[in-house]
């Protein structure tokens, strides 16, 4: 047993999608499901139920996932120690993540606090909400700042204006006007790839935020239109592809009652992090400047 198989095995525990999973540990979608057959090969128990929709950890999965993430914790805090009795202290290091969403909030922020604390490093790193929560709980980064809807389980779509959502013009929601998240709950969903890293991170965040992480089909613009003629789907893409979907006359985009003065920036720290002065400070300033950008 290897410390990338604990890895893997975390990635497709937190992700419930093997391609996900794959794609976020840097290796196939076969060599992932070799990777997990040879787990529970180890183990003698069936740590996976896999389906044509979704991915389902057993008892055993669900116990092994927390092994598997004390194990990697432990890890970490053994080589921080082994760091220190080399080098006989800790290099003060900050690791921020942050969404699309927080990046008019974060790198200013902490602009203005190293012109403070200019002895602390800083590491930001752009992810999306998913890998934000599983870096956070693995104690990979230090501070995790994205926005969500103040009512997260309210009826709202929450869409940045870089996406839209579309359907068949036959579709039973083609022309209905403030579409809830309620009402997509009843449709499959097809998601359309983006070559823009920042646009690909927002249909990420969509995606998840619409429940749709675990039973959603990708494609290409092509693909993902032709499959909508055919079917009660509906779709996600980039802003980019508004004129194609706008030339096809047997798709509409539809019109949601989305309401971005609902969101609220969300900060959370590692428990695995002393807050400290400067984090206190840090913080404080990252507030701030949301609520200026708000």
């Amino acid at each position: 047993m290897r410390f990338e198989q604990l890895e893997q095995f975390i990635a497709l525990g937190m992700l419930r999608h093997f391609r996900q999973a794959a794609e976020q540990t840097k290796i196939s979608t076969s060599a992932l499901t070799r990777s997990i057959q040879t787990l529970e090969e180890e183990i003698g128990y069936e740590l996976v139920k896999r389906s044509t929709r979704s991915v389902h950890l057993t008892d055993a999965g669900e116990l092994f996932l927390d092994y598997a993430k004390n194990t990697l914790s432990e890890l970490a805090l053994t080589k921080q120690r082994i760091f220190q009795s080399i080098n006989g202290t800790i290099e003060k290091k900050l690791i921020i993540g942050y969404t699309n969403k927080a990046s008019s909030v974060v790198p200013i922020s902490c602009g203005q606090f190293l012109n403070q604390y200019p002895h602390i490093k800083i590491e930001m790193q752009l992810q999306d909400k998913h890998e934000l929560s599983r870096k956070l709980q693995q104690g990979e980064i230090d501070i995790s700042v994205y926005s969500q809807a103040i009512n997260s389980i309210g009826s709202d779509i929450h869409l940045p204006d870089q996406l839209i959502l579309f359907v068949s013009k036959n579709h039973p929601l083609a022309h209905k006007t403030d579409i809830s998240k309620q009402e997509l709950d009843h449709y499959p969903m097809f998601g359309c790839f983006s070559q823009s890293k920042p646009v690909q991170l927002m249909l990420n965040e969509a995606i998840d935020g619409l429940n749709k992480s675990s039973s959603i089909k990708v494609g290409s613009i092509e693909q993902v239109m032709a499959g909508l003629e055919k079917s009660d789907h509906f779709a996600i893409a980039g802003i980019e592809h508004t004129n194609a979907i706008a030339e096809n006359s047997n798709l509409i985009q539809l019109k949601t009652n989305k309401d971005l003065s609902r969101e609220q920036l969300i900060v959370q720290t590692s428990q695995k992090i002393e807050v400290g002065e400067h984090i206190e400070h840090l913080l404080s300033l990252i507030k701030k400047m949301a609520m200026t950008v708000n």
